[in-house]
């Protein structure tokens, strides 16, 4: 079941995907009131796929647990549709009633662009919609920490030091993803840093740099890795052996 909104004139497009009338209704009041133009609701997986073909939203929120089809599955059929040379694939950020959840951290590795709890504030739901448009992640470092540690696969048999650092450690960014091989020195440095959470600001007092220097190094290791968003470049991060969630916790 799909539910189209009236054309309306904000420049930012939600489709809100729940199989619960009362969770869509109350996210499309929240963001009405806030500018922001829910184009479509969806109360199922297929139904979600559909909107975004027809609407083309800018941010999809997606509820991980619906019938006909999962919003894990119909995340990875997204953002995996081939797009018009004109249009990119929208941004998906996963609802979920519990943080530490397989489902969320596999949307996560599949391309979503972060998630929220279910009881998320109006503001935070909105500047969290507002983030993901812009292009960032919305990551909370504590929980993506957590979830990474307890659901990513576990890298193989340790090796010299230099060799993980050329060859990644999990066969899964070798080849869904391009080989930390392709990075510099200086891109590791950063994709390090990257993985515990820290803003470009951060990287950038980190590391002596400016911010646009660091904006340029992040999107860089984007662009050679093939990942969406620094959600993605994350989880990569933990699986290839490059950062453990013990390497964080003792920063």
């Amino acid at each position: 079941m799909v539910e189209d909104a009236r054309p309306g004139d904000e420049s930012l497009r939600v489709v809100v995907a729940d199989d619960q009338q009362l969770v869509r209704t109350g996210f499309r009041m929240i963001l009405a009131a806030d500018g922001i133009d829910v184009v479509a609701e969806a109360a199922d997986g297929i139904a979600a796929i559909e909107a975004v073909q027809r609407t083309q939203p800018d941010v999809v929120l997606m509820d991980i647990r619906m019938p006909v089809l999962d919003g894990l599955e119909a995340t990875r059929r997204i953002l995996g549709e081939p797009q018009e040379a004109d249009s990119t694939a929208p941004r998906v950020i996963i609802l979920t009633t519990f943080d530490l959840d397989q489902y969320v951290y596999d949307a996560l590795a599949a391309g979503a662009s972060g998630f929220l709890l279910k009881d998320v504030t109006p503001e935070h739901l909105t500047n969290a919609v507002r983030l993901v448009r812009s292009g960032d992640a919305l990551l909370a470092p504590a929980i993506t920490r957590r979830l990474v540690e307890k659901f990513a696969a576990p890298a193989p048999a340790a090796e010299p030091a230099s060799a993980r650092i050329r060859e990644p450690a999990s066969a899964r960014i070798r080849t869904k993803h391009g080989e930390l091989s392709a990075l510099t020195a200086r891109e590791l440095e950063v994709f390090r840093l990257l993985a515990r959470g820290l803003s470009n600001a951060e990287l950038a007092t980190e590391l002596h740099l400016s911010e646009a220097t660091v904006k340029t190094h992040v999107a860089r290791i984007l662009a050679k890795l093939q990942l969406r968003d620094r959600a993605q470049a994350v989880v990569a991060a933990y699986e290839s052996g490059l950062v453990t969630p013990q390497q964080v916790q003792d920063t």
